[in-house]
């Protein structure tokens, strides 16, 4: 499968600060630029800076950000799940996953997160894949928001389903580990009838047996 990436971009004001919203970027670009040091939900920032770089040269990755001047202070990623997840078992080209979002403190509450799914879906190669997105309360700033875990799902969910993801049922045990957590998915217009049987393969592997 030829994975296509199209530049997409768009501009807002956020706290006074004016940001690009821009991508797919490559690995050099985004290696040109800074990144906040409140980016750490994942790791500490030099070393998700580096994971992004990493991943927007990949075949299929994806990383979009928004960035003031040179500075980047959101993103988001895509690409194909990780090899040790259930949704990599059925090894699909056509099956990327939202691996991770994140807005620094700067620039909270304006609008960020939607706007980076909004360039991200503009690429009409999106309507190739199933997206998904596997969200897990222990990943969720709750801390920083002051939302409990109930807020900080309905956030996400308002935030996912701006760009069309639904929310999905599955037995995949971490899911199933919270009532919390959720899996939330997009299946492109052209993705063929084999990868959404093959996904929903995936998202259930413990049917009883009467």
């Amino acid at each position: 499968m030829e994975h296509v990436k199209r530049y997409h971009s768009l501009k807002t004001i956020v706290n006074g600060r004016e940001l690009l919203i821009e991508g797919p970027i490559s690995g050099s670009e985004l290696a040109s630029y800074r990144f906040d040091d409140g980016l750490k939900a994942f790791r500490i920032p030099e070393q998700q800076h580096q994971a992004l770089i990493e991943i927007a040269d990949l075949p299929e990755g994806r990383i979009i950000v928004a960035r003031e001047d040179d500075l980047v202070l959101g993103y988001v990623t895509f690409l194909h799940p990780d090899p040790l997840e259930r949704w990599s078992q059925a090894q699909l080209p056509d099956l990327l996953e939202l691996g991770a979002i994140e807005i620094s403190h700067l620039i909270r509450a304006g609008g960020v997160a939607k706007k980076l799914l909004e360039v991200s879906f503009a690429d009409d190669a999106m309507e190739d894949y199933i997206i998904i997105t596997t969200e897990y309360y222990w990943h969720w700033d709750l801390k920083g928001t002051g939302l409990d875990v109930w807020q900080y799902r309905k956030v996400m969910e308002k935030v996912m389903g701006s760009v069309g993801m639904v929310w999905m049922a599955t037995d995949d045990p971490e899911i199933c580990s919270h009532p919390a957590n959720c899996l939330m998915a997009k299946i492109g217009k052209r993705v063929p009838p084999e990868s959404v049987e093959a996904f929903d393969g995936m998202r259930f592997q413990n049917r009883f047996l009467y």
